[in-house]
């Protein structure tokens, strides 16, 4: 017996990766409204530096109140006007960027 690992190819799951880069006061708002559509699969990360219509930024050139963070979620294909509708009206008005590509995630049950 061998204690190599095998090489097994795994079987990947085409999803969508939906990116909100916002200022940090509406993060509340923005994970109550992923929560009320069941978007389970998201994960929240401090935006530390960027660059934008309106100049480059970094931490600690901008007010508290002005922090910026990444809320990274995963779905499935089907519901991204589900999920994208309700969040472009409630950012419609705000500072923020919000993108969608396609991901190849392992474990689909986790989406």
């Amino acid at each position: 017996m061998s204690d190599t690992p095998t090489n097994h190819a795994l079987a990947t799951h085409l999803k969508k990766r939906i990116e909100i880069i916002i200022e940090a006061p509406m993060l509340s708002r923005v994970l109550d409204l992923l929560d009320r559509l069941a978007v389970t699969g998201y994960t929240v990360i401090p935006a530390i530096a960027g660059s934008g219509r309106r100049g480059s930024w970094r931490e600690g050139q901008v007010t508290e109140a002005s922090h910026m963070v990444m809320v990274i979620c995963i779905t499935d294909g089907a519901r991204i006007p589900q999920v994208l509708n309700p969040v472009y009206q409630l950012l419609a008005r705000q500072i923020g960027i919000v993108t969608v590509s396609d991901v190849n995630v392992v474990r689909q049950d986790h989406f």
